[in-house]
């Protein structure tokens, strides 16, 4: 496969810092939805949909024979994180930043699209079956996937292989991370709003506080937790927020608020975690009236081994550094949805470099040096499947 031209990852460079500086969150993409649409237009894509699952886009690039349909997947949004950083390129939007790396994924997967729209100076196009690029809303909630599955045109779309990329910082820059099995634990946020009476602080005993039990709630809900990353029983519960009334002095509170995120190895123990939950609930003694609302609902994202081991001849084939990752990926990712609606799935990690910023820090930045390593590597995997 032929490498990009300097012309071209220049290009995808300064589209990048463009769109790093107006991040949008889940749910509110449509200025770089209608920038990426923009894009694929100048590639000459055979069908464009828009408003997939609420801002999402997708292109399609036909093949001239009969073969499977290859997705490459990237995420539009954003974090409601304040950027700091003394980049030329930094976050104009107040409050709101790219400090997940999803502008250099969406430039990776486009920078696929301008290589098929301008390869020697006329359109390329597979010799069998048909590439999709997919830029995919409100991945940061966990809703995005699903609602693009659920989209009533996505049985045009609906791929037999999917590839995605997730930076990865605290490894080497451009090492191909590659799982087999689980690549990334189900998580889910959960609400508990608990409502007694208030009083007056000096007559606590006339109400119903709900301060014992949210000291309860957080003292035993870390006991959810089991086992570490390399366990099918793994489990982590993580309380996150705590609210007990109003900032006074004069008034013994009558509600308040718990916050835990649930974290699992598959969505088996995803389902355990729930019901453990529930029973630390109904073992509080106070009779308050307890409410419990799901947020950010991940399920467990499963590699195919079909998928990585494409993966991994090519990488191998492109002389890349690759890591054999031994345990999955604590944090989450929607692109397992894909995975359990059919195709033969992968989501594989980029290296960050050893010393970058964690993924959602402030002073996070995605390396402008994956550009050409991800997208020529996403190019030679659509060119193994559906030869180019």
């Amino acid at each position: 496969m032929n490498k990009l031209s300097t012309e071209q990852l220049n290009y995808l460079r300064e589209l990048r810092h463009a769109l790093h500086r107006q991040p949008e969150v889940s749910g509110q993409e449509q200025k770089t939805a209608a920038r990426i649409t923009q894009e694929l237009l100048q590639t000459g894509a055979d069908q464009i949909w828009q408003s997939l699952g609420g801002h999402g886009v997708a292109a399609e690039y036909r093949g001239h024979e009969p073969g499977p349909t290859v997705l490459l997947r990237c995420e539009l949004d954003g974090l409601p994180i304040t950027e700091i950083s003394t980049l030329d390129y930094q976050s104009e939007i107040a409050g709101r930043g790219h400090l997940c790396g999803h502008d250099g994924h969406m430039c990776m997967v486009l920078g696929v699209g301008r290589f098929l729209g301008c390869a020697q100076q006329h359109a390329l196009r597979p010799k069998r079956g048909r590439l999709v690029l997919l830029f995919q809303p409100a991945e940061e909630t966990g809703f995005g996937a699903q609602a693009v599955i659920d989209d009533a045109r996505w049985p045009e779309i609906r791929p037999d292989y999917a590839f995605a990329f997730h930076n990865l910082p605290g490894r080497p820059l451009a090492e191909i991370g590659l799982r087999t099995g689980p690549a990334n634990c189900a998580s889910r946020g959960m609400q508990i709003k608990l409502h007694g009476k208030s009083s007056h602080a000096a007559a606590p005993e006339d109400g119903l506080s709900p301060g014992a039990a949210i000291a309860q709630l957080i003292q035993q809900a870390p006991a959810l937790s089991s086992g570490t990353l390399t366990d099918s029983s793994f489990g982590l519960c993580t309380p996150t927020h705590a609210q007990l009334g109003e900032p006074t002095f004069g008034i013994s509170p009558g509600d308040g608020e718990v916050r835990l995120t649930l974290r699992a190895i598959t969505d088996e123990r995803m389902q355990q975690m729930v019901q453990q939950a529930q029973q630390l609930l109904d073992s509080i003694e106070d009779p308050l009236h307890i409410s419990v609302l799901w947020h950010d609902i991940f399920l467990a994202a499963q590699n195919s081994d079909q998928a990585i081991q494409i993966a991994r001849t090519v990488a191998t084939e492109k002389n890349l550094s690759t890591h054999e990752m031994q345990h999955p990926m604590s944090w989450s990712e929607d692109f397992g949805r894909f995975g359990l609606d059919g195709a033969q799935a992968a989501l594989l990690f980029l290296g960050a470099g050893e010393q970058q910023p964690q993924l959602h820090n402030p002073d996070y930045d995605f390396p402008d040096a994956l550009l050409a390593v991800g997208t020529e590597l996403l190019l030679d995997i659509v060119d193994h499947l559906l030869v180019l």
